[in-house]
């Protein structure tokens, strides 16, 4: 069991890794080569094109401004002058709320912490109970600070059930309250928003064939008959990941002709060349530029080719679709009503933003998502019980020295006092933390497996199984792991009637597993967090040797948004390590308050300077934050009320019986009062902003600006590797009987982009005018593809249903 000696050898190596990451990051983020790693939302927003660098060639790399060293901490007050409101509009609602799950902290627990340090400290070594039974239960100094040092049917315990009822009333008061402004804000929020595509937008999932029609005209005619005065249009889905494929092999044929060109008008006189053979290590030898640009039209022919077999295969319509309505109270009133009597069928539910959607589940059947989700819990429940294992083993290193009365022979080596000291103080946490790091990546695979289709719902999920999996694992398993080897010796030489007391002494013994923990995560990790030293090293190496155009430095770049799959169920850990400890081991609430106020300032940093959200989900988390604070609520009285259970007070016990009920009690009164607000849009909210429209005149041409809202990756072509500009204009197409009514009625694959032209690199030899024509289909239903490579335009002609015009222009991407 870890001395205050070795919690202290802990902490000094936890605070110096800390100073140590904080000194490396305020001294790296001043180095103009490292300012994309540091500073990369500025770039993305625009607001900085290049790093800040004295004029000379080193200048470019080391700052040599000697005078910024002396402010290196000016960050610290730099994170917190900007406003909620600016974050709000600078990084978006999202961020802004997970920094509030932060401050919630503070606000809990340093009241929190003084009472129970002034109050129960000195009620808790007062007793001395556990002086009496060191010769029988492995004990230190943190267990003397303890509820455990309390005697059995002590009048003593009526001050722990009274600072757990005050404590509750506390937590309940600051979760109403901020459950209250979250949801406030929210709908702010939503009403100071312009028009976005997702206020009028319904995915409507679980469609019925019918025979004879096809989905188009199944949503379409379904909808103008339940909905006449709201429908507008939709879009359907299709099952195109063979064509995402082939669109990520173009993008890397693409990165290699750019890098080849740009090499060749630095130096005009020597073309590139590559071996065709493997890994280009053999075979003939060519000209890069040539081979690379043959590629690209033997690619671009396969994937139009593709694309339109897409578009004509009935089969490759999923039943699902993007339903898009003339209001926002047509909308809300569609997304959140029963459509058929058959529950099961045209299943509706808000859509999320564009940039929001994960395509790869569209199209996953009604079928396959229930026993998709029933194969992954059983997955789930498999894989949690499975860490059980290194978990398990993990904490035995936490309590050597009830490991050595089992194991006499590892004596010699535990003895040693720095061996013991850094085992103890430092590596459980460090051990536990590196089993954890692959696991979020697991859990967010298995959430695609079920078929969600939204990214901030898998977020979510994973968020949902890893707090699972941490509540089980690192909490509950930490206790009875350590139980079972601290405790193995006395249960082995004390009668059965002990063996309770045992347990219920025991609980409390494990959080000086839990402040190494916190010192090593907390403390040290969230530091590492700031330092962003991963992220630095594969910067540097990628610009060293894969950065080959300016779109690849932006690429490397790239900081991603908040991991919130990861850091939300931290959070809650700490949520209910703090709450759980608050009356059993008080002297946890330090630890736990200095990570909450170090992790606000570290991410509200981050979230300014650093990370991108990928999309806005309005704090639809919100809900989860809250329940889990209260499933902690409910765990720490539970635990209390099986402790004194142990400590033979039936007198005080009882009263703790309606403290769970009295939680629950508010929890569903919060759920009744608030939640709606983040699962449902109010009517009234709708016809509101609806109005405000209509007498501003800004829903003009609403179908027009819907049409290409949710378009489908295969009509944007090229586009969804961003490196060309695609312009599809839409024709009449021919009035015979032949032409499905849903090819007429449905929005248009439409995407208008500036066009630009530039010269083909100087010395190039393509200078002919070359065309080349594909053919492809019957002769009623012919499609003619045509290149012209010194203009760079592409011609598509579809002659059976539609007919398309689009122009490819590469060069107008500038460098």
């Amino acid at each position: 069991m870890a001395t205050l000696s070795d919690i202290g050898v802990s902490a000094f190596i936890n605070i110096l890794g800390a100073f140590a990451f904080l000194l490396a990051f305020a001294l790296l983020r001043l180095q103009p080569i490292n300012d994309r790693v540091y500073f990369p939302k500025w770039y993305i927003s625009g607001k900085r094109s290049a790093p800040r660098h004295v004029g000379n060639f080193v200048g470019k790399f080391v700052n040599l401004n000697f005078k910024t060293y002396l402010t290196f901490l000016n960050w610290m007050p730099e994170a917190m002058k900007m406003s909620e409101s600016n974050i709000i509009e600078h990084a978006g609602f999202d961020s802004a709320v997970f920094l509030r799950i932060y401050t919630l902290g503070i606000k809990i627990f340093a009241p929190t912490a003084i009472v129970a340090l002034l109050v129960l400290i000195p009620v808790n070594v007062s007793d001395g109970t556990l002086f009496f039974l060191r010769k029988d239960l492995v004990v230190s100094d943190i267990d003397k600070l303890s509820i455990s040092n309390i005697k059995p049917k002590s009048w003593k315990f009526f001050v722990h059930i009274a600072m757990e009822y005050l404590f509750t009333f506390w937590t309940c008061f600051m979760l109403y309250k901020e459950y209250g402004r979250v949801a406030a804000m929210r709908l702010k929020f939503i009403a100071s928003q312009d028009r976005r595509a997702e206020q009028f937008t319904v995915l409507v999932r679980n469609v019925p064939h019918e025979s004879k029609r096809s989905i188009t005209d199944s949503v379409e005619n379904f909808f103008k008959k339940n909905h006449p005065d709201h429908y507008l249009c939709h879009q359907a889905v299709y099952n195109a990941n063979k064509f995402a494929k082939l669109v990520r092999k173009r993008a890397r044929l693409q990165n290699w002709l750019d890098y080849n060109q740009l090499k060749f008008e630095r130096n005009p006189e020597k073309r590139p060349t590559k071996k065709k053979g493997f890994l280009g290590l053999w075979g003939e030898k060519v000209d890069s530029i040539d081979y690379y640009k043959q590629q690209l039209k033997e690619f671009d022919r396969r994937l139009t080719m593709e694309r339109e077999r897409i578009l004509k295969d009935s089969k490759s319509i999923m039943p699902a679709a993007f339903v898009s309505f003339n209001s926002r109270c047509g909308a809300a009133v569609c997304a959140q009503t029963q459509q058929s009597k058959n529950p099961t069928l045209w299943l509706t539910h808000w859509a999320p933003e564009p940039r929001d959607v994960y395509w790869n589940n569209l199209s996953i059947s009604f079928f396959s998502l229930s026993l998709r989700k029933l194969l992954i819990s059983v997955a789930v429940f498999a894989l949690v019980f499975f860490y059980m294992i290194p978990i398990a083993f993990v904490q035995s290193l936490a309590n050597l020295e009830g490991l050595e009365k089992v194991a006499p022979f590892l004596r010699p080596l535990i003895e040693w006092k720095v061996i013991k000291s850094f085992l103890q103080g430092f590596l459980p946490g460090l051990a536990l933390k590196v089993f954890l790091f692959i696991l979020p990546a697991i859990l967010m695979f298995m959430s695609k497996i079920e078929g969600h289709v939204a990214l901030s719902v898998l977020e979510r999920r994973t968020a949902a199984k890893y707090y699972y999996f941490m509540l089980v694992n690192v909490f509950l398993g930490s206790i009875v792991a350590g139980t079972a080897f601290q405790q193995l010796h006395a249960f082995l030489h004390e009668s059965a009637t002990q063996i309770p007391r045992n347990i219920g002494v025991s609980i409390p013994m494990k959080a000086t597993f839990f402040i190494t923990y916190i010192m090593v995560d907390g403390w040290a990790g969230i530091a590492g967090e700031i330092l962003r030293l991963k992220p630095l090293v594969i910067f540097h190496l990628k610009n060293m040797f894969l950065v080959k155009t300016e779109r690849d430095v932006d690429r490397a770049m790239d900081p991603g948004s908040v991991d919130f799959p990861e850091t939300l169920p931290s959070l809650q850990l700490y949520f209910l390590l703090g709450i759980v400890y608050a009356v059993v081991t008080p002297i946890l609430l330090p630890f736990i308050l200095v990570f909450f106020a170090f992790a606000h300032l570290v991410y509200r940093h981050q979230v300014i300077n650093v990370y991108n959200q990928r999309y806005e989900s309005c704090a639809a988390f919100w809900p989860h934050v809250h329940g889990r604070i209260i499933a902690s609520l409910v765990i720490s009285q539970l635990l209390l009320m099986g402790l004194l259970s142990t400590k033979k007070a039936a007198k005080s016990t009882p009263f703790l019986v309606v403290l769970p009920v009295l939680t629950l009690t508010f929890h569903k009164y919060c759920k009744s009062r608030f939640e709606p607000a983040f699962r449902k849009y109010p009517v009234e909210e709708a016809m509101e902003k609806d109005l405000q429209d209509r007498s501003s005149e800004t829903d003009a041409n609403l179908k027009a600006y819907l049409a290409d809202a949710y378009l489908h990756p295969i009509f944007h072509s090229f586009e969804e590797i961003e490196l060309e500009e695609v312009k599809v204009d839409k024709k009449p197409p021919p009035k015979s009987p032949s032409t499905p009514l849903s090819e007429l009625s449905s929005p248009s694959p439409t995407h208008d982009a500036k066009h630009h032209e530039e010269d083909e690199p100087s010395g190039t030899s393509q200078t002919s005018h070359n065309i080349q024509h594909y053919e492809v289909g019957q002769p009623g239903d012919l499609f003619h593809y045509e290149y012209e490579q010194t203009s760079h335009v592409y011609h598509y002609d579809f002659e059976s249903q539609y007919h398309h015009d689009s122009q490819y222009q590469h060069n107008g991407y500038h460098y």
